[in-house]
């Protein structure tokens, strides 16, 4: 037995399937931040898992070798902070500040969870992977954070794009 909906107008069902099918569209694995990200890394002689389900949270890359997960998140869907991409729609605004604290809630206690349970986490911000010269960047700070003993590192446009300084470090490890 299906559930009954409503009756609507022609003109919001279209709508609404419209926006049905651009939703499925967006991709959750493999999108060309994540696959620019794995090829340089790859590149850079580090291997890795994917999308292993044996991982909580499912991150994007795991490198059970240095006991470490990396996520790839897109600054819209997992609300980077003080990003320009992290745009707020304006239609059913309510639905969206809902669906968004919930990602970032998901996020907060999957990291959480995982540096408990011994991980490391990275989290890479689909703004650091826009531009190949940024994904080089990007890469070779993952690189080194990866060969350090540093528990988290998060890394954005910012991050990626400032001049390093001397005795500055522009990644966001903690």
């Amino acid at each position: 037995m299906t559930a009954h909906k409503p009756a609507t107008s022609a003109g919001e069902s279209a709508v609404s399937e419209q926006r049905s099918r651009i939703m499925r569209s967006v991709a959750q694995k493999d999108t060309k931040p994540e696959m620019a990200l794995r090829w340089a890394l790859h590149a850079r002689g580090f291997r890795y898992r994917l999308h292993t389900t044996k991982v909580r949270g499912q991150p994007d890359l795991v490198l059970p070798k240095y006991r470490t997960v990396v996520f790839v998140h897109g600054c819209f869907w997992h609300r980077h902070p003080g990003c320009r991409y992290a745009t707020n729609p304006k239609m059913r605004a309510e639905f969206w500040e809902v669906k968004f604290a919930a990602n970032v809630a998901r996020d907060s206690a999957v990291r959480a969870a995982l540096l408990e349970a011994g991980w490391r986490v990275a989290t890479i911000w689909e703004c650091a992977l826009r531009k190949p010269e940024k994904v080089a960047a990007a890469a070779d700070q993952l690189s080194t954070w990866l060969l350090s003993e540093t528990e988290t590192l998060e890394l954005g446009e910012r991050e990626v794009s400032s001049p390093k300084g001397e005795g500055e470090d522009v990644s966001s490890c903690s």
